[in-house]
Formats: C-alpha cells, sequence, structure tokens
C-alpha cells in the first residue's frame, strides 16, 4: 500500500511532569509549536531540553500533562505511530549497511513496495547534497554527511515532524555552518514542523521562527530570536543568549516611555523589558547593554561615558574591546581592522542609544 504524505502538524505540550528519582527534569512545561515551524528548545546541560525531546519522540513517558499532536493526545501511542523520527546527535546509523539501505531501513519496516523506496532514497538523497553515494558504507562519509544520511533516513518517511537532539554538536565549526543551511534549506522547502533541541544560542538564534528558553526544567521565556535577543523579559535570557554586559541601576524617574536609570557610569536613558506598567522610582533594575551596540564617540551625549581600554581580542571579523570605568568591567565589539584606532591603555568615550538599553528587573 503507498503511503501518503502526513499533513502539517501542531504540537501542544499542557503541564508536562517529568522526575527520575529525587530529580525533576520537567517541572509543569507548556508550549504549542505552529504547524510547519521550526521550533528550538534551548537551555544549559540538565535544563530538560532533550528530556522534553524524548517525551515528543515516546522514548520516554511523562508522569502528567498531556501532549497533543494536531489536538489528538498522543501520549499512549507507541514511537513508530506518532509520525516524529528522531534525528540524534551521534548518528545511530548501522555500519553494516550501505547508505541506501541505511535511509530505506524505515520503509522496508512499513512494507513499502521496493520500486518505490528505490525512488524515494534516490530523492532524499538528492535533497539532502549524497546524489552517488548511497553505495558507500557509513565509514566512508565524513562526518558531515554521515549526519545527512541521518536526515535523509528522517525525511524519507514523508512525516509531519522531524525531532532534532543537538545534531550538529559533533561536528567542526565549518560543517556546523554548512548543515545549518541545510537544515534552513529542507525546512523552508518542506511542510514538516521541525522541533530542534540544542544548548548553542548561535544555532538558535539563525535558525529558529521561536524558540523556549529553559532552565531547571522550566521553561524562562517564548518568543522569536529577536525579541528574545534584543528584549529579553528576564536576566536569564538576557545571560544566556550571546554576550552582554549588565549594569546594576536604580530608576531615578522616566522620560516619556523611557526610564532614567542611575548607575555607576552615570545615568542611562533604557527602554523597559518586562511589559505592563513602567517599575516605579527607586526601583533596582539591570541595564542590559550588548557589546555590538556599543560604538565611540566623540560627543558627550545621552548614555555616554568614558573607559579605558583594558585589552583587545580578535574574534575574526570583528574585535572585543574590554573596557574598564566606574569600578565596571564592560564589552564592545567592533569591526576588525588591519591596524585599529584603538589600542590597550587608551581612554575612549562610548556611547549607546537608549533603544539599545534595556532595563530589566531584579
Amino acid at each position: 500500500m503507498k503511503e501518503t504524505k502526513t499533513k502539517p502538524t501542531t504540537i501542544t505540550a499542557v503541564d508536562v511532569c517529568k522526575r527520575f528519582g529525587s530529580v525533576t527534569a520537567l517541572d509543569r512545561v507548556t508550549f504549542d509549536v505552529k504547524s510547519g515551524e521550526l521550533f528550538f528548545l534551548l537551555g544549559p546541560s540538565g535544563c530538560g531540553k532533550t528530556t522534553m525531546l524524548r517525551i515528543l519522540a515516546g522514548l520516554e513517558s511523562a508522569d502528567s500533562g498531556t501532549i497533543s499532536f494536531n489536538g489528538q493526545d498522543i501520549s499512549l501511542l507507541p514511537p513508530h505511530r506518532r509520525g516524529a523520527p528522531m534525528v540524534f546527535q551521534n548518528y545511530a546509523l548501522w555500519p553494516h549497511l550501505p547508505v541506501n539501505d541505511n535511509v530505506a531501513f524505515g520503509l522496508v519496516e512499513r512494507r513499502i513496495p521496493k520500486e518505490e523506496i528505490r525512488t524515494r532514497v534516490a530523492d532524499v538523497l538528492r535533497r539532502v547534497g549524497l546524489e552517488g553515494l548511497g553505495g558507500r558504507m557509513p565509514g566512508q562519509l565524513s562526518g558531515g554527511q554521515q549526519q545527512r544520511v541521518v536526515l535523509a533516513r528522517a525525511l524519507v518517511l514523508n512525516p509531519a515532524i522531524i525531532l532534532l537532539d543537538e545534531p550538529l554538536s559533533n561536528l567542526d565549526a565549518r560543517l556546523r555552518n554548512e548543515m545549518r543551511e541545510e537544515i534552513e534549506k529542507l525546512h523552508r522547502e518542506t511542510d514538516i514542523t521541525f522541533v530542534y533541541v540544542t544548548h548553542d544560542q548561535a544555532e538558535s538564534l539563525s535558525l529558529a521562527d521561536r524558540m523556549a528558553v529553559m532552565r531547571a526544567g522550566r521553561i524562562e521565556a517564548i518568543g522569536t530570536p529577536v525579541d528574545l535577543y534584543h528584549r529579553p523579559p528576564g536576566l536569564f535570557c538576557a545571560d544566556f543568549l550571546g554576550e552582554s554586559n549588565l549594569i546594576d541601576g536604580t530608576v531615578a524617574g522616566k522620560e516619556v516611555a523611557l526610564l532614567k536609570v542611575r548607575t555607576q557610569i552615570g545615568v542611562l536613558l533604557s527602554t523597559y523589558s518586562g511589559g505592563g506598567a513602567l517599575p516605579a522610582d527607586g526601583s533596582a533594575v539591570k541595564c542590559m547593554v550588548r557589546p555590538e551596540n556599543l560604538r565611540r564617540t566623540d560627543a558627550q551625549g545621552v548614555n555616554s561615558f568614558e573607559a579605558g581600554v583594558a585589552g583587545l581580542r580578535l574574534n575574526g571579523s570583528t574585535i572585543t574591546v574590554v573596557l574598564e570605568t566606574g569600578g565596571l568591567r564592560m564589552k564592545a565589539l567592533i569591526l576588525s581592522e588591519y591596524s585599529p584606532d584603538i589600542k590597550p591603555g587608551m581612554r575612549a568615550r562610548w556611547q549607546v542609544d537608549p533603544g539599545n538599553t534595556v532595563a530589566i528587573a531584579r
């Protein structure tokens, strides 16, 4: 019997809890994934993100809560009936089988006709850039090629959902970038809903439609990469998503929709990321300033301060400038030049726009 492509699928998790002995891996986790979305579960090691993914796949069962695909509770369905294959970080390829047979395995198990298997395997290998390599053994492939085989093995099933567990963690930096582009391309060309687990902020910020930031078994925030990076709702997101300068301050008034925050480097005009009413005067906050939003200036304008240059670090296309001022150590990020006009030991004035100065309650 010929398989038909599964319709795009939404995912809803409500109050999912999971304990391993005395350890709470998931504590009332709730989120939804839209049909065809590339959704990330992001967080440090041990935050519960892989446990959540394994529950979606049916490889673990929740202690309580519900998981629904397209509104149907699938908690009691076995993995092979969920239509949600999992891509593992360790590849999990059969070393004694050639690429064609590794990719075809799920179709053989489903008793798909041999001619259709050959056609679908050839098509999916072409889509992941492995055309002509179907006869090779896994040990004859590079790490990036092996990861493409794993993706092909999931895609060939025409799934409604693909679950990815840190799929790029075993690759070097160049291959990680290549595979990010490949995953983005595959997502763009299909109606498949992707749920992607990682601790790598760069992967999530560059690929996600939306993401859930997790910590200690709970979801700290859900949103788009742009919103969570530039307007983090809490200090954990501000610190975890990329580099940030977090400056202690106290609210000292308001100017239209901006806060005046008194800090050790002067009064900073700041936006507020907490939503709702602005905090009252005297409230303790931290001002988040991303290093890339600090720029050199000659004027003593709004949100400007003088700082000594404690050091420089070449990153390739950018240079991290370590600043010291008012007993505070900060970082600025500037474009890399062969002979930058800024040197260790010099003093310079820096400025950040109020729109890029974000006050966060503490």
